[in-house]
């Protein structure tokens, strides 16, 4: 990070902070975030929904035919380029043992897996990715979650994983040695990746935000208790995906 960049996020960490006194409040946001999830939901049905259905049908259900095949590559470069940041955020939290074993994930499949395209460190290294961000960095650091968000094309959040997503993308510490374009195309692979997701979770999907009685309610019911038992702090494990 430079000092700006260290400089910025501290700025909202401690805006963060002074928002955050009531974690526990109900949805003062509710009216913005109904609007949001409205324009997100009509999103997805017009456009995410169809693309994302071409890329699991027919052979290339899942990740066996050819197209299912290059959206896992194209999925695993992005998140491979993600892994540094990853690493770093571990070690923000005082865990040096996932550190390691992030940066030697990273490692593996920089080299043996073709600059990340493939993911040999999980299939022969049993090194399968530990995944983190800066939202729980804050959440280890003691910052509380704040208000629920649902903002435009990413979903649910609230503020603290909010301030964590700017934080992730702003102080990237492969960006400045990738350049540009090439730290574009990896933020790109991951987005293919999470349409590869929507497409293979379609039906669980599709009943929680178009067939349910209120999908934002459900939404963020679900996204609460899984991101709160990521964290280990509270409730049982949904599975977003399940039936």
């Amino acid at each position: 990070m430079t000092a700006t960049k260290i400089s910025a996020a501290l700025c909202m960490i401690a805006a963060l902070s002074a928002c955050a006194a009531n974690p526990g409040a109900d949805d003062p946001l509710e009216p913005m975030n109904r609007q949001v999830h409205a324009f997100n939901r009509g999103l997805d049905a017009h456009v995410v929904r169809p693309v994302t259905r071409g890329m699991s049908s027919g052979e290339s259900k899942g990740e066996s035919g050819p197209a299912g095949k290059a959206v896992a590559a194209v999925g695993n470069f992005g998140s491979n380029l993600a892994l540094p940041g990853k690493a770093v955020n571990h070690l923000l939290q005082g865990k040096p043992a996932p550190a390691v074993r992030t940066t030697f994930r990273f490692l593996v499949n920089s080299t043996l897996g073709f600059a990340g395209l493939l993911d040999p460190a999980a299939k022969d290294f049993a090194l399968p990715e530990e995944d983190t961000d800066f939202g729980q960095t804050l959440a280890v650091w003691g910052v509380g979650e704040g208000p629920y968000l649902e903002l435009p094309l990413v979903g649910p959040s609230n503020l603290r994983d909010a301030t964590g997503r700017i934080v992730d993308l702003v102080a990237d510490p492969v960006r400045p040695w990738l350049g540009r374009d090439t730290w574009l195309v990896g933020l790109g692979g991951r987005l293919v990746s999470k349409a590869g997701e929507r497409g293979r979770f379609g039906d669980s999907v599709d009943s929680i935000l178009h067939e349910s009685a209120d999908s934002y309610t459900q939404t963020r019911l679900i996204w609460q208790q899984h991101r709160r038992y990521e964290l280990g702090q509270e409730g049982d494990y949904i599975d977003p995906y399940a039936e």
